[in-house]
């Protein structure tokens, strides 16, 4: 069976990439809780948060630190919420981290709540996003 995460991971599907390495792709979430939303997924196929070695643990979490300073210059949000979801709660069966800006006042339930009606960001905004996050890291980097 083809794993849709290892496909996003690898760019063998469409993606807005903001940051990659060796271990790592980090792409914008086409149904964004808020702009800026970023998953973070190995590139190799690690489906549960106990399955990663250490090479990837560590580029994930640098990678999460890079994408919140990113967001945090970017989109001055109240506050950047990380979170991953394991076992029968990881709906795209292959590792992935929310990387998530948030603001005062959001229920963050609504991030989990299917009441919501879909919500999939406009191509053009998430290549301007992508855009200024790939910027932003690169002064980072720099």
């Amino acid at each position: 069976m083809e794993c849709l995460g290892c496909n996003l991971a690898n760019k063998k599907l469409p993606v807005h990439v903001v940051f990659e390495d060796d271990f790592v792709c980090c792409f914008l979430d086409h149904e964004p809780y808020n702009e800026g939303h970023v998953l973070i997924l190995p590139k190799k196929h690690l489906y549960d948060h106990d399955e990663l070695d250490e090479d990837t643990a560590k580029s994930i979490m640098k990678a999460s630190i890079l994408l919140s300073k990113a967001i945090k210059k970017l989109f001055n949000p109240d506050g950047i919420t990380i979170c991953q979801n394991g076992g029968i709660f990881n709906e795209l069966t292959h590792y992935h981290m929310h990387v998530v800006p948030r603001y005062k006042d959001q229920s963050f339930a609504t991030f989990y709540s299917n009441d919501e009606a879909e919500y999939i960001e406009d191509e053009t905004k998430l290549k301007e996003t992508k855009r200024k996050l790939r910027e932003t890291i690169n002064e980072y980097l720099s």
